[in-house]
C-alpha cells in the first residue's frame, strides 16, 4: 500500500467528523430554535409609548413671550408662552366702568321705590282724612235736611251742604285713585330695581369672563416633561386651539406590542416580558403584560375594514397589548417615545 492510499484513508474519517460536528451543531441550535418558538410569542411590531399632551392657547392674540426653547425641560404650572393682553385689560376697565354706573342705577332705582312707598303711606292717610270729611258732610246734609224742613235754615245752606258733601265725596274718590296710580307705581318701580340687578349681574359675568379671558393669556405647562418643536414665535398672532408644541412626559414609559390575533391564547394580563429595544442593543429590559386591547388596531383606523364587502379577503389582525416597563424610572434618561422594541413573553 502506497503512502498516497494511506494518507486518503486518514482524512476520510476527518472530513466525516468534522462534517458530524457541524451537524451536531446546527441540530443543537435549530432545537433551541424550535423549542424557542413552541415556547414563546414575539413581535417586533411594538413600540415605546408616553403620554403627549399639546400646548393649546385658549384665546387668540399676538405672542407677547415665549420662555422655553426647543426640547426644554418643564414642570407642571411653569410659565410657557405669555400673550398680549393690553386690548383685554382695556375692556376690562370699560366693563367695570359701565358696572359701576350700573350700582349708582341700582341705588337710584331703590330710592325711588323707598319714595313712592312713602308716597303711597300718604295716600293711605289722605284718603283716612277725606273718609272723615265725607262722613261729616253726609251728617251735615243731614241734619240740614232736617231744619230745612222745620225752616230754621234757607235753601241756599241746604244747597251749600249738598256741594260740600259731593265735593268730599269727590275728594275721596280721587285718594282711592292716588292710592291705586301709587300701588301701580311701586310695582312699576319694583320691577325696575330687580331690572337693574339683573343687568348688574349680567355686567359682572361679562368682567368675570373678560378676567378668565385675560387669565388664558398666560400659558402654563400642562404636565412634567419636555417639549417638542415649537411651532411659535414672539410676535405672532395665533388663534384659539392653535397647537403651539407638547410636552411629552418622560417619567412615565410602556410599550404597545401588536400581537396577531392567533397570538393572543396565551398572553395574559401579569405575564413577565423580554424587551429589546433596537436603538439600545445593549440594554435588556423586563416588562409585565398590563392589558389587551377589547378590539384590534384596525378598529380604530379612519376607515375600519367591512367584511361585508363583496371582495373579502382574510387578513390576520393585531391586538394592541399594553405592557409595563419594570423599573422605568431607571432608563428614563434612554427610553424615547417612538422607539421600536422587540418583545417575547414565554408561554410555558
Amino acid at each position: 500500500m502506497t503512502n498516497q492510499e494511506t494518507k486518503q484513508k486518514k482524512e476520510i474519517p476527518v472530513k466525516f467528523i468534522v462534517i458530524g460536528i457541524i451537524f451536531l451543531v446546527a441540530a443543537f441550535f435549530g432545537y433551541k430554535k424550535i423549542s424557542y418558538v413552541l415556547t414563546h410569542e414575539t413581535t417586533d411590531n411594538a413600540q415605546i409609548e408616553t403620554q403627549i399632551t399639546p400646548v393649546l392657547p385658549r384665546v387668540s392674540g399676538y405672542v407677547k413671550t415665549i420662555t422655553v426653547k426647543d426640547y426644554d425641560s418643564v414642570k407642571t404650572g411653569e410659565l410657557l408662552v405669555e400673550l398680549d393682553d393690553a386690548e383685554l385689560q382695556t375692556q376690562l376697565a370699560e366693563m367695570e366702568a359701565d358696572y359701576r354706573q350700573a350700582e349708582v342705577d341700582i341705588i337710584n332705582a331703590k330710592a325711588s321705590l323707598n319714595n313712592a312707598i312713602v308716597s303711597l303711606s300718604v295716600n293711605k292717610g289722605t284718603i283716612d282724612i277725606n273718609n272723615v270729611k265725607l262722613q261729616k258732610s253726609k251728617e251735615d246734609l243731614q241734619r240740614d235736611k232736617n231744619l230745612y224742613t222745620a225752616e230754621a235754615i234757607t235753601k241756599k245752606q241746604l244747597d251749600d251742604s249738598q256741594y260740600a258733601l259731593e265735593t268730599a265725596q269727590k275728594q275721596f274718590d280721587n285718594s282711592k285713585n292716588d292710592l291705586s296710580s301709587a300701588e301701580s307705581r311701586i310695582a312699576v318701580l319694583k320691577a325696575s330695581v330687580e331690572k337693574t340687578q339683573a343687568a348688574l349681574a349680567v355686567k359682572q359675568a361679562k368682567i368675570d369672563q373678560t378676567k378668565l379671558k385675560i387669565s388664558y393669556t398666560k400659558i402654563y405647562a400642562p404636565q412634567t416633561g419636555r417639549i417638542g418643536k415649537k411651532n411659535v414665535s414672539e410676535g405672532q398672532f395665533i388663534q384659539a386651539g392653535t397647537p403651539l408644541f407638547s410636552v411629552v412626559n418622560d417619567s412615565t414609559y410602556w410599550i404597545i406590542a401588536n400581537f396577531k390575533e392567533n397570538q393572543l391564547s396565551k398572553l395574559t394580563p401579569g405575564k413577565e416580558v423580554n424587551i429589546e429595544v433596537d436603538a439600545l442593543p445593549d440594554l435588556k429590559l423586563k416588562g409585565t403584560i398590563q392589558s389587551l386591547s377589547d378590539a384590534t388596531g384596525a378598529r380604530f383606523s379612519l376607515l375600519p375594514p367591512d367584511n361585508a364587502s363583496g371582495n373579502f379577503v382574510k387578513v390576520t389582525q393585531r391586538v394592541p397589548v399594553k405592557i409595563n416597563i419594570n423599573d422605568a424610572e431607571k432608563y428614563k434618561s434612554q427610553l424615547r417615545a417612538g422607539l421600536s422594541v422587540f418583545v417575547s413573553i414565554d408561554i410555558k
